[in-house]
């Protein structure tokens, strides 16, 4: 049965995860799975999800890697920090009737040390519909799982502006803001802990547009220039989403964008000027 859901299980996780996804249909244990993997990456090498029925009404994702992933684990390790803090964050991002087994490492802690390593999550008991149940499982489930796996190999990396100087300690921190702010990886967390709303006007995006309301935007709250001591990135804590209006809003300030509190109290006055909207 969960193989006639395969439109439903590649449209989630495309667009969590920004990443084409292959699939396949394994019938070779006792209840049909899933096997979802990166389309450019041949899945004996790269990372999988198997995903299957588990229970009467419940779902188990198995993450893990192929038997040719050396090269692939190779790359993962050599992931950079904040990487692998995005991919922790995801995967720690796992609702909390969702359980995690991660085989021996701390949750919030866990690396990729070798092609042995593995993954379970499990969803013991669902009350949607068939078809929703498919679709929250593979959001809610999946999407985490191989996003963590595409910030860790680097997909969709944004690169710096043309003619930016790496050496011009503005053009760096230019940099990282706008790699933050488009990565989608960092937009699907940033919605995942805050919601489908606008932090700053409080527009429900989805409510008003229906399926046209996937436009919410990944602002970085604090600007890097304004920080007197590096600290570690907190993607959990330093993004907020927001709609396209008002993330345009909050950045007609330059170089440093205004507060969200600035932009709320912009709105306040113009209402009480010319009425609501």
């Amino acid at each position: 049965m969960i193989a006639a859901w395969q439109d439903i299980v590649r449209k989630e996780i495309e667009a969590g995860t920004g990443a084409l996804i292959g699939m396949s249909v394994d019938q070779r244990g006792m209840r049909t799975a899933l096997r979802i993997w990166f389309a450019d990456l041949d899945e004996r090498r790269g990372p999988f999800v198997e995903l299957k029925p588990h229970g009467l009404k419940g779902y188990r994702a198995t993450l893990g890697f192929g038997t040719f992933a050396g090269e692939i684990v190779r790359q993962i390790q050599r992931a950079g920090e904040e990487d692998v803090q995005l991919a922790q964050a995801l995967v720690d991002s796992l609702a909390p009737d969702v359980e995690l087994d991660l085989f021996g490492q701390e949750r919030g802690q866990w690396r990729v040390h070798s092609g042995s390593f593995r993954l379970t999550a499990t969803l013991r008991k669902t009350t949607e519909s068939s078809d929703e149940a498919v679709a929250r499982v593979s959001r809610d489930v999946v999407v985490p799982l191989m996003a963590a796996m595409a910030e860790l190999i680097g997909y969709d990396l944004v690169e710096e502006d043309e003619g930016a100087s790496s050496s011009e300690e503005g053009a760096i921190l230019l940099a990282t803001v706008r790699r933050r702010e488009r990565n989608p990886r960092n937009r699907l967390l940033c919605i995942r802990l805050h919601g489908e709303r606008c932090l700053c006007c409080g527009m429900e995006p989805r409510k008003l547009y229906g399926d046209a309301g996937d436009i919410l935007e990944v602002h970085h709250l604090e600007a890097l220039s304004l920080l007197a001591v590096p600290r570690p990135y907190d993607p959990g804590k330093d993004l907020a989403p927001l709609c396209p209006n008002c993330h345009r809003a909050v950045h007609t300030r330059r170089p440093v964008p205004l507060d969200l509190d600035d932009v709320r109290t912009f709105m306040e006055a113009a209402q009480n000027e010319h009425g609501p909207l």
